[in-house]
């Protein structure tokens, strides 16, 4: 898809991760601020990543996403990448936490469906409306089965 600005984590990251947070409306940027905190909380040195959405003519191809943690994403040609394991993005009904490099499509619905609270949870992503309509032990969790399940750690 040619996205071009993946950028890992130095101060220019963090500034665009603050910049696309303050960016968003209330309540949507208190509930991303938080959820931004309590990923660092979980994995406070993990490399961070900003994806502004645009690809190389600068067209938006997607939501700009901010990214935790890296693992080498491996492609079916044998191919590898590294690419970010968590990444949160706003969209128009609210917020997307993504569970980047799950084998098991099923995992997150059978295993946090019934106890993470107002979700919409699919394969590798968990929309929700608002932060305050979720579990916060059990999405504390979920990140750190998404980590673990994600083994290749690059921190």
């Amino acid at each position: 898809m040619g996205i071009h600005n993946l950028t890992v984590f130095d101060m220019d990251t963090q500034r665009q991760i603050q910049d696309y947070i303050n960016g968003q409306p209330e309540p949507k940027r208190s509930d991303i601020q938080a959820l931004h905190h309590l990923i660092l909380h979980v994995v406070p040195s993990c490399k961070l990543w900003f994806l502004d959405g645009k690809n190389s003519e600068g067209k938006i191809v997607s939501n700009p996403n901010i990214g935790y943690g890296s693992f080498a994403m491996k492609y079916a040609g044998g191919a590898s990448k590294e690419s970010f394991q968590i990444s949160v993005s706003a969209n128009t009904s609210g917020i997307s936490l993504y569970i980047i490099g799950l084998k098991d499509k099923a995992y997150l619905t059978q295993t946090f469906g019934g106890k993470i609270g107002k979700a919409n949870i699919t394969g590798y992503c968990i929309k929700f409306k608002r932060l305050k309509d979720l579990n916060i032990d059990v999405l504390e969790e979920i990140i750190k089965e998404g980590l673990l399940r994600t083994h290749k750690l690059i921190w």
